[in-house]
């Protein structure tokens, strides 16, 4: 285990930083523009030189777990439907870095434990993942269904997983390729939270990273005696379920309780990003970066020679500022595993800066400069620095 990974999220059996993955991935064939967000292949759908084809595989990952806790102890299996939105989305929301926002084929995989998991469960899964592909074709996205998968594997999984893979056919002069970063840039951060003109609900801005520590940091240990299959019995037992709420509980600072906070559904970017694309074209765009995995250090695997400079960062949101607070986790390892206030980041010439923030208002998206590009010293590595809400100064 590599010091980046040596808090309290690695001892929970996670890797913020995927290091060990990274390590065999990076050296394999990078596709067609080695720098970009996500690997590009030639077009071996169609054939077509000026084409080129993406494929993306992502889910909600530990999220589904809150599901699952919310629907036992309410008998609502609805709340299934957002985690449905949350696997799409961070696919989506990949696939909308490169450029990709049409012709885009989604399939879904559900593996369940069908001892735990009902038909209701599956029919809430379904119906969610066909209603926000509409509601994404409503915002202009063309994305379609091409089925999926429910497979019953009650001895690799005591509840859910909850997965989907894309599949995206893009001209490559369309492309946004992040390898074109540089110094010299804005940085525009998109919120995580709050209510944006495509929100049915106020988000807490959680999306689908680090939902293994938020659960475990912020909700009692009841879940882990009524629910033990919802965790990895190899945890140490101080990290399991060792926080002070029950979902129920309202989350200090928000109107929304800790379930709600919890499960808030990941949003979506995509109708801000095809306005985006149309408004600036891709030559304007040199980067576009979704803070997933990685969170506020995603960026630094972008680009060359640069230093990401993010000294203006939105106000912390309730929900980290709670999980922070029950877990007393350094603000280090807050930043490297959750996005913190933004989940999108624009990179732009700063004379492009009022057109990307006037496109974010016009769908009511909290939108600010969080930040800037500058070189670093000569064929150095790429770095971050970022000044945290309450004025620390961070290094990775």
């Amino acid at each position: 285990m590599s010091s980046a990974d040596s808090g309290r999220y690695a001892q929970r059996g996670v890797s913020a930083s995927k290091n060990e993955v990274h390590a065999v991935v990076d050296k394999l064939d990078r596709g067609l523009f080695p720098g970009a967000f996500c690997k590009l292949t030639e077009d071996f759908l169609t054939g077509n030189p000026a084409w080129c084809n993406v494929t993306h595989s992502d889910g909600s990952g530990t999220k589904s777990l809150l599901a699952y806790l919310y629907w036992r102890e309410t008998g609502d299996a609805s709340v299934f439907r957002g985690i449905a939105q949350d696997s799409i989305v961070m696919n989506i929301d990949d696939l909308l870095c490169v450029g990709a926002t049409g012709r885009i084929l989604l399939s879904s995989t559900v593996n369940r434990n069908a001892r735990n998991i009902p038909g209701s469960v599956l029919a809430a899964l379904i119906e969610g993942t066909e209603d926000f592909l509409q509601r994404l074709r409503d915002f202009g996205i063309d994305v379609r269904s091409g089925g999926g998968e429910t497979a019953d594997v009650g001895d690799l999984t005591a509840t859910l997983t909850v997965d989907s893979c894309a599949t995206a056919v893009l001209a490559r002069e369309e492309i946004v390729d992040a390898s074109r970063i540089r110094p010299g840039l804005a940085i525009i951060g998109l919120a995580s939270g709050g209510v944006c003109a495509y929100d049915a609900e106020e988000n807490s801005g959680i999306g689908s990273n680090g939902l293994t520590s938020a659960r475990h940091e912020l909700l009692a240990k009841y879940y882990a005696e009524a629910y033990p299959e919802t965790y990895d019995k190899q945890t140490p037992e101080e990290l399991v379920y060792c926080g002070p709420y029950r979902m129920e509980d309202p989350l200090p600072g928000s109107k929304l309780t800790v379930g709600q906070a919890l499960l808030s559904p990941t949003r979506t970017y995509a109708p801000f990003v095809l306005r985006l694309l149309n408004e600036l074209g891709v030559e304007k765009v040199p980067g576009l970066i979704h803070c997933s995995g990685g969170a506020q250090t995603k960026c630094i695997r972008f680009g060359a020679g640069v230093h990401f400079i993010k000294d203006n960062l939105f106000p912390v949101p309730p929900i980290f500022s709670a999980i922070q607070q029950a877990s007393q986790t350094s603000a280090h390892e807050m930043h490297k595993v959750y996005n913190m206030g933004h989940r999108l980041e624009i990179y732009c010439a700063p004379e492009d800066v009022a057109t990307v923030l006037s496109i974010a208002q016009s769908l009511e998206i909290q939108a600010q400069i969080v930040g800037r590009t500058e070189a670093v010293a000569a064929e150095g590595k790429n770095r971050v620095t970022l000044k945290t809400a309450a004025g620390e100064v961070l290094e990775y």
